[in-house]
């Protein structure tokens, strides 16, 4: 009786939550600029299933002891932290191509990262987002009820791993069209150095709140 407005009530918070910008966002796109549609998909693929992580230690219990073991979330934390780092300063120090017209063929030689590194770098960057972590903390303690059936609960996360995979896979597409994507070809140095930038900030905001807290 109560499954589908709790259903739409968890569509809802999930979509706002996948469309706010985050460590997801900010991966997907400097993938998408540098490395293209391919690679995109694979590394939309890893956030979607980093959910399923967060949706099995919430159903498990380790939720609990996350929430009530403030060590534990500040490792956590700090772990993305450095992390977010590592892909920043990487990112941060993009070169601009020789020339424009040099651009589409610098492209098809860059040195593309396998489908299994793109992969495990979405799931990394999700699966060690603090965000996604209280998001799903609050959901399976507020919003899901006590008294829904296991099997809806395990519902809820496959269709939040999925939706939150096609949401990113879609992204993927746009940014990869084909005008969109010779402009951040030509400009996907700055795009690259942007979300250094944004990527760094989002680690020293983690390791504030994790040492003020």
């Amino acid at each position: 009786m109560t499954f589908w407005p709790e259903f739409l009530l968890i569509a809802t918070a999930h979509l706002l939550a996948v469309a706010s910008p985050g460590p997801d966002f900010a991966i997907i796109l400097r993938y998408a600029v540098r490395y293209g549609r391919t690679t995109a998909i694979y590394t939309s693929l890893g956030i979607g299933c980093a959910i399923l992580l967060h949706v099995t230690y919430s159903l498990v219990g380790i939720g609990v002891l996350i929430q009530t073991t403030p060590w534990l979330f500040q490792a956590l934390s700090v772990s993305a932290a450095l992390y977010l780092i590592y892909l920043g300063q990487g990112a941060i120090r993009a070169k601009a191509p020789a020339s424009t017209a040099d651009t589409v063929a610098t492209e098809q030689v860059l040195a593309l990262p396998a489908p299994r590194a793109a992969f495990y770098a979405g799931f990394i960057t999700n699966g060690l987002n603090p965000k996604a972590t209280l998001f799903f903390l609050s959901l399976f303690a507020v919003v899901i009820s006590a008294e829904t059936p296991l099997a809806y609960k395990a519902f809820y996360g496959v269709y939040m791993a999925v939706a939150t995979a096609a949401w990113f896979i879609l992204l993927s597409f746009l940014l990869t069209q084909s005008k969109v994507r010779y402009f951040l070809l030509a400009k996907g140095f700055w795009f690259d150095r942007i979300m250094g930038i944004l990527l760094l900030m989002l680690a020293g905001h983690l390791l504030l709140n994790s040492f003020t807290a």
